[in-house]
């Protein structure tokens, strides 16, 4: 195959990468929560319930914000039912996945286990729009946050919080421009709400930062129309308007989910566009933010099958959306990640939904262990080595025909250049059979090693991390990559995800 290439320039950059580019999302649905996070008679579980064996692998993960409850689940949720003594909690229908909610786990659980994953670990909480608004939306905040004197800042303290919990990030709804969700609007109505509300919680505090729910995906009807009507009422009161997208592989065209990236840099692009549309007939000098605040590959054909069955009859945590992920799943995940990485310069949140068996880089057992699955070792690569400023990386690549997306390169990469120097390159090898060849040309950046070449592949596509076999796949070292006069030179085994790092 013919050699990919591109040059990597300290004088060509796209931006700085926020920590919050590596968020995840905690949702009441399925077992994300209950036997997910949360499971006080789990043999490894702490006073408060959380299971300590998913607490290491959390940190393990590297995941900075934390997107709370939802999701769809937010659209009914009623905050109060979350706080105070546990037996006094109510049970309540949850609208959106069908399943019962007892309470058990709520607001001051979700602070405990950002506290116990670490000081880099930031909420991001979301409110329903669905069907409350305002006044709940007002009452949340003072309650979180507000320090203390008052009825609601009181009442936390009564209930064992006396210090804020000190939430910044705040999502103003979730996805309500779909008509699957509770409290659906138009794009007037959820932008006159969410103007209102994001007025008045300004008030209170005018350092929040707000993020507008933009469109549930690009395929939607309503895209970048949806948009530009919500920012035409927020525009000055928001910091980021929100994007979701999903992938997996449709009558079996691997070639075009092995390239849905294609489709998340569109998207991205498209949305800026807009914003930047908004931003030119408004004559502000504001930019907006993107919070890409779900994404993940999701097999959601498997969901539709389960969508009317008894899983779904009002039971608590019951098993959904519990996708086993495979080795060409990881790769396509990894794609993704180098798609929100090349964008950094908008996109500035990210949320990975789900954290814990629910579409998550982690599952568990009821009882049992906690492990790894494939998709969790690009993300924890990309947390812990894509810190730092994103080279411009513009490849001359091998390419081939996809179904859907048309000709598209083999080679999908990324860079980005640590505060000490050093350099990770992250790529994609598209082919599902052939080796690729790469050269990076290094100008002006001081590298001289190789310090790592890590790569996730296996001869069976197919693999992947099961109770049975937990640890059947894993990164290993490649062989042959070198350094040497300022060239880079290293070859991508077929259908794989690799990190280089460069000292």
């Amino acid at each position: 195959m013919r050699t990919a290439r591109f040059t990597l320039d300290p004088a060509f950059t796209i931006g700085e990468v926020n920590p919050r580019l590596f968020g995840s999302f905690v949702e009441h649905l399925g077992r994300c929560v209950y036997t997910g996070i949360f499971e006080p008679t789990h043999p490894t579980a702490d006073a408060e319930g959380l299971r300590t064996d998913v607490l290491d692998l959390v940190r393990e993960l590297g995941v900075t914000t934390l997107r709370y409850p939802g999701g769809n689940f937010v659209s009914g949720y009623r905050w109060e039912d979350s706080v105070g003594p546990v037996e006094d909690r109510p049970r309540r229908l949850d609208l959106a996945w069908r399943s019962t909610e007892t309470n058990r786990f709520g607001l001051a659980e979700y602070i405990s286990f950002l506290k116990k994953v670490g000081p880099q670990a930031e909420p991001m909480m979301a409110i329903n729009l669905g069907t409350r608004g305002v006044a709940e939306a007002l009452e949340l905040q003072e309650y979180a946050n507000h320090p203390s004197g008052t009825a609601l800042s009181d009442l936390r303290a009564a209930h064992g919080d006396k210090d804020p919990f000190g939430i910044k990030v705040w999502c103003l709804g979730n996805e309500m421009d779909g008509p699957w969700q509770t409290g659906h609007k138009t794009a007037e109505e959820y932008g006159r709400i969410a103007a209102e509300t994001a007025r008045a919680m300004r008030q209170m505090d005018p350092s929040v930062e707000l993020v507008a729910c933009g469109s549930s995906s690009q395929s939607m009807p309503t895209f970048a129309e949806w948009e530009a009507t919500v920012l035409a009422e927020t525009y000055d009161l928001v910091d980021y308007i929100s994007l979701h997208a999903y992938y997996e592989p449709q009558d079996g065209d691997l070639d075009s989910f092995l390239a849905s990236a294609v489709d998340m840099e569109s998207f991205i692009e498209n949305v800026v566009a807009t914003c930047d549309h908004v931003g030119a007939r408004l004559k502000s000098q504001k930019k907006i933010n993107l919070s890409f605040d779900e994404w993940n590959v999701w097999y959601t054909s498997r969901w539709h099958e389960i969508e009317n069955s008894a899983a779904r009859d009002w039971s608590e945590a019951p098993r959904l959306l519990e996708d086993n992920y495979s080795v060409l799943d990881a790769v396509v995940f990894g794609s993704l990640l180098i798609a929100l990485l090349r964008h950094a310069d908008r996109v500035t949140v990210a949320c990975l939904a789900q954290l814990v068996n629910v579409i998550a880089p982690i599952l568990t057992e009821p009882g049992g262990p906690a492990w790894r699955q494939t998709t969790f070792f690009p993300f924890a690569q990309a947390s812990r080595y894509g810190r730092g400023q994103v080279l411009d990386v513009r490849v001359d690549s091998p390419t081939h025909d996809t179904k859907k997306y048309g000709e598209t390169s083999l080679l999908h990469a990324t860079a980005v250049r640590a505060e000490d120097g050093t350099v990770t390159v992250f790529a994609v090898n598209r082919s599902r059979t052939e080796a690729l060849p790469l050269e990076v040309a290094l100008s002006g950046l001081g590298l001289t090693s190789v310090a790592e070449h890590s790569v996730l592949a296996d001869e069976d596509p197919d693999a992947r991390n099961t109770l049975e076999e937990p640890e059947r796949v894993a990164p290993h070292p490649a062989a042959g990559t070198t350094l040497t006069d300022g060239t880079l030179t290293a070859v991508l085994e077929p259908l794989s995800w690799n990190v280089i790092r460069l000292a």
